[in-house]
């Protein structure tokens, strides 16, 4: 068994976007073969008509490869329209099924790997609130409901299959920022080690991360827009799972060639879960 995916995240389409490494990213791809393409999150930067648009575009160009996965992240998130009005939140999520259908998560079950994601972006919500002003509509959280979920569906996966959890929000400290993307973290991780997701992939922090928590491997790629951090270039990762290892390459922007080049690679040996615990830490 092999399951290969790409995996890109925050492009940020609007005034931070790069399309030299659009394009970078759209050469490179159909040479990568990967099962599926994943987005984690922030394709847009002000959740604006013509940069839902422009990310369509991009989803549309990468499906000529293979399957494209995208979940939100906060900057695609109208969080304006229902600010802590917990029984009206479809008007923040209005635009992205507008431009990539009705489901926020949606589970793609293919041969070799089930893909689902767990929403972490919610606006401003009252269990992602922190004393930190810069905190607001940024911070995001995981609910035990979404959770659930995720276990069954990774509970009704055949033995076989690989199985990949998508979000937006890092699950991994910043080395530069030095921050969490989750609130309530420890619980967070928790919730993710206890899911049976072989890899958790996600972004937010514009940094490049690849590690391991508890057996479960986690990819969080950089951005590829114009908005990287310093000491962490434009970068995009492919993660490749085999019946026993998984193997996360890492491409970064090259300026010189105008283009993404693999620099690094990790390889982790792969947990051989069984149908994992119910989810019951906390009450969020």
């Amino acid at each position: 068994m092999s399951f290969s995916i790409v995996h890109v995240s925050d492009p940020h389409f609007g005034d931070a976007t790069d399309l030299r490494k659009i394009a970078g990213v759209e050469n490179l791809v159909p040479d990568l073969e990967p099962d599926v393409v994943v987005i984690s999150g922030d394709l847009t930067l002000r959740a604006r008509h013509g940069e839902y648009q422009a990310a369509r575009m991009f989803v549309h160009e990468l499906e000529r490869t293979a399957p494209v996965y995208v979940v939100p992240g906060n900057h695609d998130v109208q969080w304006w329209w229902r600010p802590l009005v917990p029984f009206a939140p479809a008007a923040k999520y209005a635009k992205f099924r507008e431009y990539f259908g009705p489901a926020l998560t949606p589970t793609l079950d293919l041969t070799e790997g089930i893909v689902t994601g767990a929403l972490t972006a919610h606006g401003i919500a009252w269990r992602s609130l922190t004393p930190h002003l810069r905190d607001v509509a940024v911070k995001g959280y995981l609910p035990r409901a979404e959770m659930r979920r995720v276990v069954g569906v990774f509970d009704r996966a055949r033995p076989e299959q690989a199985r990949v959890l998508v979000m937006h929000h890092n699950v991994l400290p910043g080395e530069v920022s030095q921050r969490m993307g989750l609130a309530h973290w420890q619980r967070a991780r928790w919730r993710i080690v206890e899911s049976g997701a072989d890899v958790v992939l996600c972004g937010h922090d514009h940094e490049h991360q690849i590690d391991v928590l508890d057996g479960v491997v986690v990819s969080c790629a950089g951005t590829i827009s114009a908005r990287f951090q310093e000491g962490h270039p434009s970068a995009f990762h492919r993660v490749c799972i085999d019946d026993d290892a998984i193997q996360v390459e890492l491409y970064v922007w090259m300026p010189q060639i105008q283009s993404f080049k693999r620099t690094d690679m990790s390889v982790f040996t792969r947990r051989r879960s069984v149908n994992s615990a119910p989810v019951a830490a906390g009450t969020v």
